[in-house]
């Protein structure tokens, strides 16, 4: 059995979240031969892992969203498109019912050059149509520009020589979804999505922030965004989300409801449910931890101001900021300089860490991001009886209060960016340490009721098996050789 993981922007290449994520379900199926196409920035990222890969990972590929080398063949700027790949173009780009097959035909046909493509008749003809139909303001060269690039990375993507599997399994929609979508038109293959974020609500939400796209543009890229996420729900076989909020936003967003699974995340709860304490060193500390990448969408400079008004009340507070920090280092920077700034003590920066090292030294944990999924930096102090002061964001609010059961609040939930909230939130348990103990008791249970890996594991496996007895082939038993070749 082999089965692809398509993912974007994270494993092997970034460390935590749906990386750590990708590693343990890879790790949990000895028995299966994985291989990993990995949608990444460019060909500078090439080969740069941050994981170990398990033995049964065999290959990795990678597409890349930009690429020095527009000429990826023969086709000249002056020659034009036959008619059904000029229909399927264009109902792409003026957002109408779109011809996907013909799509993945011609971008898999080798002759085809998306230079050519881009700076061809064809091209120009079809946006000056949707420029005339609702952009006719602004400055048509600009525009023009504009969709070359919106395109680019999506045309170099389905240019992408796609490794044969039998079950192929995206872990988002846009451009992974889309080389699902590409491989099972390719090969009649199964096809499994799973979205740990709602891929198309995290990139709006980007889009609408950031400040290297503006006015119009801001629509014309989310369109787009909205789009490949369709055709994956579409697609796919099953799609699976984390919680069950998740699953009522993919309906809404266009996925078929018949195809939808909550499959919740899943941690080794045994290998942190007994840790080292605190030490000589932690003596007259409380020890609140943050497992977190060291990025903006993390929050961490909130972290910091709110850890800063918390510490000036509780002084015996230190904050330990446990992850990498290289991923977005002009972020760090500013991060390091605002404690600097603050001239605030007992802020550590660990980097990358081993948390069986340091989780159980923590008093309580904190998460102050502007977007997650089902976090397992929150699992995983659970699984340590460490509750946490989290942002209302994802499934966060369920993990606190629970879904179902009885087991009481295993933390404190805060509004996004509210440093007062947050600040008032470890003030709060640094103050109660029964209160504390409390709620990650109930922690402790809400992990084992329902988030752990056996639980996850069996979930998936039965997903797996579900998707090979629809292609005709059995799953193979534990202790068979992993790799064999692809039907």
């Amino acid at each position: 059995m082999r089965i692809c993981i398509v993912a974007e922007g994270c494993y092997p290449y970034t460390v935590g979240g749906v990386s750590s994520w990708i590693n343990s379900m890879i790790r949990s199926f000895p028995e299966a031969e994985f291989v990993v196409l990995a949608v990444v920035a460019n060909r500078s990222l090439r080969g740069q892992f941050k994981y170990e890969l398990p033995d049964n990972v065999s290959e990795v590929y990678e597409a890349y969203l930009e690429d020095v080398a527009w000429e990826k063949g023969s086709g000249h700027r002056g020659s034009r498109l036959p008619k059904d790949q000029f229909e399927a173009i264009r109902s792409l780009v003026l957002n109408e019912e779109c011809d996907w097959d013909t799509i993945f035909e011609m971008f898999q046909h080798r002759a085809l050059s998306v230079d050519a493509l881009l700076m061809g008749e064809d091209f120009l003809r079809i946006t000056s149509e949707l420029y005339d139909r609702r952009y006719p303001e602004i400055v048509f060269s600009d525009f023009l520009w504009t969709m070359r690039s919106i395109y680019l990375p999506l045309f170099l993507v389905l240019r992408t020589n796609v490794p044969k599997a039998d079950i192929y399994h995206c872990v988002a929609t846009g451009y992974a979804g889309v080389l699902g979508c590409l491989a099972k038109h390719l090969y009649d293959c199964r096809l499994l999505v799973s979205e740990h974020g709602i891929y198309t609500r995290e990139r709006e939400e980007e889009i609408i922030k950031a400040t290297w796209v503006q006015n119009v543009y801001k629509r014309i890229w989310i369109e787009q965004f909205y789009r490949m996420s369709q055709v994956t729900y579409d697609r796919a076989d099953i799609v699976t989300s984390l919680f069950e909020q998740a699953r009522e936003l993919q309906v809404e967003l266009g996925a078929p409801r018949e195809k939808l699974r909550v499959t919740p995340n899943g941690i080794n709860e045994a290998r942190l449910s007994s840790l080292p304490g605190k030490t000589e060193a932690d003596e007259g500390f409380v020890n609140v931890g943050a497992v977190v990448r060291v990025t903006a969408i993390k929050d961490i400079k909130t972290m910091i101001q709110a850890f800063a008004q918390a510490k000036s009340r509780v002084p015996s507070l230190r904050l330990w900021i446990m992850g990498p920090t290289e991923e977005e280092p002009e972020y760090a920077r500013e991060c390091f300089d605002l404690v600097e700034m603050l001239e605030l003590e007992d802020v550590v920066f660990t980097g990358r860490i081993d948390i069986h090292d340091y989780l159980g030294r923590m008093d309580f944990m904190l998460l102050t991001s502007i977007s997650e999924g089902q976090p397992l930096t929150i699992l995983e102090g659970y699984a340590a009886s460490k509750p946490v002061v989290a942002t209302d964001v994802g499934n966060c609010r369920g993990l606190i209060y629970g879904e179902g059961d009885d087991f009481g609040d295993a933390g404190i939930l805060c509004h996004i960016m509210n440093v007062e909230e947050l600040s008032h939130a470890m003030i709060v348990l640094a103050r109660d340490p029964a209160r504390v103990s409390r709620m990650g008791e109930a922690g402790y249970k809400r992990v084992l009721s329902k988030y752990t890996a056996r639980q996850m594991h069996e979930t998936y496996e039965a997903i797996y098996r579900e998707l090979a007895a629809k292609a005709g082939l059995a799953w193979p038993e534990e202790g068979a050789p992993a790799k064999e070749e692809a039907r």
